[in-house]
């Protein structure tokens, strides 16, 4: 009996993550606009390649803050990610931040049956249900912690539903979930915390807002799929 019901629990847990894979088979691109205190600063966009079990997204991130004609602020970042099967195995990231360089080189041992991070802020392992910081994946909804896409930290994160509203984007109205995501550790610098509220489409299964304060309000909204 005890093999039975531990066949059925693979079964289920092989079947999760490909229904997460799933959710995206039929997504090509998505873009989302980033902006700060409602004006528009840059961009988001992911672009996805799909190929039997695997998955790879690329994402091209840019954006300016400027006060007075001057940057007071800016991020220029290109990253891949691959999955196999819905698990994460691979990532990379080049990120410059105010011109300073970061990055992130991630890869799955097999062995150990754990992620290592090799980078800018972290280096070491990382548990495989760790999730990359990034909002196209809802799947940073369920998870316990997320890896910064920047510099490769690990962060424990508590995430709590607000509520479903309804949203309007570009003149499209969505039935959104709302939820609160914020770091497990209260006593972290402000800098450092996890403090965001994201939106999810019900229908589609897509992150279709994410705000925040820091250094003003910003929101990356999403534009347009395919």
């Amino acid at each position: 009996m005890k093999k039975y019901i531990f066949i059925l629990f693979l079964i289920f847990l092989m079947s999760h993550a490909q229904a997460h894979t799933l959710d995206y088979k039929g997504i090509i691109k998505i873009e989302m606009e980033v902006f700060r205190n409602n004006e528009l600063i840059g961009y988001s966009n992911y672009f996805f390649e799909h190929e039997n079990n695997f998955m790879t997204v690329k994402n091209y991130t840019q954006f300016k803050v400027k006060i007075l004609g001057a940057t007071i602020f800016s991020i220029s970042s290109e990253a891949i990610e691959k999955y196999n099967k819905g698990k994460l195995i691979y990532f990379k990231s080049i990120t410059f931040q105010n011109n300073k360089e970061k990055y992130v080189n991630l890869n799955y041992d097999v062995s150990k049956k754990k992620l290592i991070i090799n980078g800018s802020s972290y280096k070491g392992e990382a548990d495989t249900n760790s999730v990359i910081g990034n909002w196209w994946n809802h799947k940073i909804l369920k998870a316990n912690q997320q890896i910064s896409p920047l510099s490769g930290s690990i962060k424990d994160q508590i995430v709590t539903f607000i509520g479903n509203e309804n949203i309007t984007l570009y003149g499209k109205n969505y039935l959104a979930a709302h939820y609160k995501l914020k770091s497990k550790d209260d006593n972290l610098p402000n800098n450092k915390k996890l403090n965001f509220d994201i939106w999810l489409d019900k229908k589609s299964n897509l992150i279709l807002k994410v705000a925040y304060k820091r250094m003003g309000d910003w929101e990356y909204r999403l534009k347009s799929f395919q």
